[in-house]
């Protein structure tokens, strides 16, 4: 996330202005009493790390460490982003951030959605549809191929985690690290293990994997952001492998019940305490995820829905 001199922390939500351009609370974005606390929170610490590596970057390009030499050896500088791009990358940055901080201060009631608990409760009518899909997207990753090595991206608290941890050996990754520490849990309560590691969705790869996952992600990924992402799955991939997702269709029974439908390719969302964040929510059509897969050269792509609420896909990289 680039630097920015006034902001609003992303965890506690007060209006902050830094002192000057190395305060290491504008690149993270977190107000001075948020990283005074950043060893008893995973998600400030994460943010912490992130913000000292950018400093540092940004700090070696201003000295002319990052660039193409030239003949006589001196540091050309490195490319600068057109101000419409800039911007676009900044928005960007500024929204990944604020969805981990999101799902990071949600952990601990998210999986109410899944089971239809609180808020999320909308009546037996809506409820019993939502339990008969969920167990039909459940039975339909169980009959997918999965096997070797699996990573599993934006894994959240690991709810379908179980299932692919029993056909083969899993890593599960995700920015947030309260919600790992969910699916830590339930996989022990299963006497299942993974690898499970903090990391970014968008991160690149470090090797090829047999298969990759996501539940609930790609609707977090903005509309001329889904072929670059499609491409870093493929990268991840061995030739043959298997992609695989599950995602939300736009069914207003699906979320909370004081949740306001999403807008513009953005949702308001509240937790139980009141803090609000506003997150991407995209409802990718099955065509759009398709011909995106396709784009992508993935092959054999298939993308159904279960009814009301979900969207089902998978597809192989040649």
């Amino acid at each position: 996330m680039p630097f920015r001199p006034t902001f609003e922390c992303l965890w506690c939500g007060i209006a902050h202005i830094c002192r000057g351009p190395d305060d290491i609370e504008g690149w993270a974005a977190l107000c001075s009493a948020c990283v005074g606390k950043a060893g008893d929170n995973g998600f400030l610490r994460f943010r912490l790390r992130q913000a000292i590596t950018e400093r540092g970057a940004a700090t070696r390009d201003s000295l002319g460490e990052v660039g193409e030499v030239g003949e006589v050896g001196e540091r050309r500088p490195a490319a600068v982003a057109r101000p419409v791009e800039a911007a676009g990358l900044v928005a960007a940055a500024s929204l990944d951030a604020t969805t981990v901080a999101y799902y990071e201060a949600r952990a601990a009631e998210y999986d109410d959605w899944y089971l239809r608990r609180g808020r999320y409760e909308r009546g037996p009518i809506h409820d019993a549809a939502w339990n008969a899909e969920l167990d039909a997207a459940g039975r339909w990753l169980d009959a997918l191929p999965f096997s070797g090595e699996i990573v599993e991206l934006a894994a959240g608290t690991g709810w379908w985690s179980p299932l692919i941890a029993s056909k083969g050996e899993l890593s599960i990754y995700d920015a947030a690290e309260a919600p790992l520490d969910r699916a830590r849990e339930r996989l022990l309560a299963h006497r299942l293990r993974a690898h499970i590691h903090v990391r970014d969705a968008w991160a690149e790869p470090d090797r090829a994997v047999d298969a990759v996952f996501t539940g609930f992600w790609l609707s977090h990924v903005e509309r001329d952001r889904l072929d670059a992402f499609l491409g870093l799955v493929g990268r991840w991939l061995k030739p043959g492998g298997l992609f695989a997702f599950i995602d939300s269709l736009p069914d207003p029974h699906s979320g909370a019940s004081d949740h306001e439908p999403p807008s513009s390719d953005r949702a308001v969302r509240r937790l139980d305490d009141g803090r609000e964040f506003e997150i991407v929510k995209v409802h990718h059509s099955p065509a759009e995820l398709e011909a995106a897969l396709r784009r992508a050269s993935f092959v054999s792509a298939r993308v159904t829905i279960s009814g009301r609420f979900f969207v089902l896909g998978e597809a192989r990289v040649e």
